[in-house]
């Protein structure tokens, strides 16, 4: 008994060296080295509530707060535990808290989560940060928003090194675990000495103690026939495959089910172990395969079919990423399963007897006709071509195969030329592994625009299967050109990828200008639009992103010949070695002028010129790439100069910085106007 009883005090010792492990603060006396930004609004330490807070009693938008310098090379959780008080019930512009995770050598941070629903009590979020050999910081970010009354306070941030799925139930937040409210039936925490009839049972099974805690639901509290109680693990923030284990123990008097699920974000549940009927009196281990390449959660789910039922307890959910199990398979990589021509069909291919439906095909840069959507001046596929277009012909591309039973999101880009309406002319099928089940997923229903249009489509099929990318032409009329480009699939549905999709450092112009501002605003600037540019024969017909989203332009209508125009990046952090800058630029239009980037250094007046085109380039958005360096915080300045005529529209959109060299090389960083304009095609 003594031993037992040193045991859990070294425990309780153990778990308070825990508490302060760096990143870790309760805010009790100090802020734990946590700094915040000056420039912004203040945070306020309440030492005996055990809290920091930031509210709007200040003028400003937002309050930073950082960690101090971190390091982890194992898998860890960060648990933050918050409360965001507002008096407004919905506000287009809400109180928000972010999370940002700012890693050595990057300029830009990168958002890990962000919550606004506010509440009148304190909530957990647990994030997981997968192991890397470089320093970071988080960093918090409270955005006051358009609240006159709002706050925001942090209790705790606990960084634990572990996966945030796995649980002892020793701490009162439960890791984040909660239950699925029933009027009748819940899980409870059992144990920590209070002998109340809720102690089932005499020990936990993590300190072997009547002091430690566990999960129990007990089936006196059973009023109807059948009776469920939900058990929900913190939702999984990043991919992760291998063994989840727990300790349960079950005694029943009649039939009692228990069962675990993993439950994606579209709310479907996938059963992965259930108890056999076997009695277990004692702690005993559960072990099994676990694979979550997207957001999941973990459902331990009771049910009952009586009061007399008897009980389930649970303790010591662990995970280990090497699968329990001998499977060794490599796990699925969708990288291969998309692909952008530039070399070939990737892993796509075309069924012989159906003919060559789908060629690989390259356009000059030229006034007339669009390039491909990857560079402007690469490979696309199209359909229809002038070999193949007779009525009634059907040309295929079939993908590689998918394994069954994963969510999906498919995206890739068309454009159609073409007289009339073109409905119809492309569509995508899956073809089940058999080949004998086919199910139409998407088919386009616009007209020709030759505007290369983003479509995404999320699909999960429980048997392996294939995409098929079908091109149909019923008749001459209706046999317009269907071109194909940068297919691409992701793990998850789409909805889930666009909301955190944009990798830090880029730039879509959806939302608003980012990291850009205008030197001055006003008849010379730039403007943020969508669709086609007012004058004709210049400017974009679409944006680069999707076709139908936004992109920065000058409106060479409302400006003079000569006339300078201005988008000035914010001061972003230096960093050391090569950088890479990628962007696409529209200049078409027989007055076009000049677009040139520029590098400004922090402390320095002088501008570096980093790259420059003169002139009418292209019908299509051109990839522009430039390799820059700079170790002190610096600015990049896109400047235009409208050219001769009104036909002087030139635009920019998707800017893109990355860390490290440019893995392509642009031919030519200073180039004037390309004069041969010829319409070809080449196969």
């Amino acid at each position: 008994a003594v031993t037992g009883t040193r045991f859990v005090l070294a425990a309780l010792q153990l778990a308070g060296a825990a508490l302060l492990s760096p990143g870790s603060c309760a805010f009790e006396d100090s802020a734990c080295g946590y700094q915040w930004d000056y420039a912004h609004l203040p945070w306020t330490l309440h030492g005996e509530g055990h809290y920091i807070s930031v509210d709007t009693s200040y003028e400003g938008e937002k309050a930073l707060l950082y960690s101090p310098d971190l390091y982890s090379e194992e898998w860890s959780c960060v648990r933050l535990i918050y409360q965001i008080a507002t008096t407004v019930e919905t506000s287009p512009d809400p109180t928000r808290l972010n999370l940002y995770l700012r890693q050595e050598g990057e300029s830009f941070d990168r958002l890990l989560w962000s919550a606004k629903e506010p509440s009148d009590s304190w909530l957990i979020a647990s994030l997981d940060l997968i192991n890397s050999t470089k320093k970071y910081k988080l960093v918090l970010e409270g955005e006051m928003g358009q609240d006159k009354s709002a706050s925001i306070a942090i209790f705790e941030i606990k960084i634990t090194p572990g996966y945030c799925m796995e649980c002892d139930f020793e701490e009162n937040h439960l890791c984040g675990f909660v239950n699925r409210w029933n009027p009748n039936v819940n899980w409870f925490v059992g144990g920590g000495n209070i002998r109340s009839s809720q102690s089932i049972l005499p020990k936990d099974h993590t300190l072997n103690s009547a002091l430690g805690h566990y999960m129990y639901v007990d089936s006196v509290y059973v009023k109807d026939f059948q009776e469920v109680a939900q058990l929900i693990s913190p939702k999984t923030t990043a991919p992760m495959s291998g063994c989840l284990s727990f300790y349960y123990q079950l005694k029943q008097e009649s039939s009692i089910v228990f069962t675990v699920y993993l439950r994606d974000e579209s709310g479907f549940y996938e059963e992965i172990w259930k108890t056999d009927a076997a009695l277990s009196t004692d702690w005993a281990l559960a072990e099994v395969d676990f694979n979550a390449p997207y957001p999941m959660e973990v459902v331990f789910e009771v049910a009952f079919n009586s009061a007399k039922g008897g009980y389930v307890a649970l303790d010591d959910i662990s995970f280990s990423p090497v699968y329990c199990s001998n499977q060794t398979g490599t796990p699925f990589d969708p990288a291969n399963a998309g692909c952008n021509f530039e070399e070939d069909l990737c892993n796509f291919y075309q069924d012989q007897k159906d003919g060559p439906g789908w060629s690989r095909v390259k356009v000059k840069r030229n006034v007339y006709r669009a390039g491909d959507h990857t560079t402007g001046f690469g490979y696309y596929l199209l359909a229809n071509t002038k070999y193949t277009s007779q009525p009634g012909y059907i040309g295929r591309l079939y993908g590689p195969t998918l394994p069954g039973n994963l969510q999906f999101c498919l995206s890739f880009y068309y454009a159609l030329y073409g007289f009339f309406k073109m409905s119809g002319t492309l569509a995508v099928y899956i073809f089940e592994e058999n080949h004998v089940v086919q199910e139409k997923i998407w088919s386009v229903l616009d007209s020709p625009k030759g505007v290369w249009t983003k479509a995404e489509i999320s699909f999960k099929k429980p048997m392996p299967c294939k995409v098929v990318f079908v091109s149909l032409c019923k008749s001459f009329w209706d046999c317009g050109l269907v071109a194909l480009d940068d297919v691409s699939l992701s793990l998850g549905s789409c909805q889930a990828a666009d909301s955190f999709q944009l990798s830090p450092g880029e730039c879509t112009f959806e939302k608003d200008e980012c990291v850009f501002t205008q030197k001055k605003r006003g008849r010379g600037s730039w403007h943020r639009r969508r669709g086609p540019t007012p004058t004709s024969y210049t400017g974009p017909k679409g944006d680069h992103t999707t076709g139908v989203g936004y992109y920065m332009y000058i409106e060479a209508s409302d400006m003079v010949y000569g006339q300078r125009a201005y988008l000035v990046s914010r001061l972003l952090r230096g960093i050391s070695g090569k950088q890479c800058l990628t962007f696409f630029y529209h200049m078409y239009g027989a007055g076009t002028g000049l677009l040139s980037v520029y590098l400004r250094k922090e402390g320095d007046d002088e501008e570096i010129p980093l790259w420059r085109r003169t002139g009418e380039q292209s019908i299509s958005w051109l990839r522009g790439l430039i390799e820059y360096e700079s170790d002190r915080n610096y600015q990049i300045i896109f400047e235009v100069i409208r050219g001769v005529s009104m036909r002087s529209d030139t635009a920019i959109d998707d800017v893109l910085f990355q860390a490290g060299p440019c893995l392509e090389v642009e031919e030519i960083q200073f180039s004037s106007g390309y004069p041969d304009s010829l319409n070809e095609i080449e196969y």
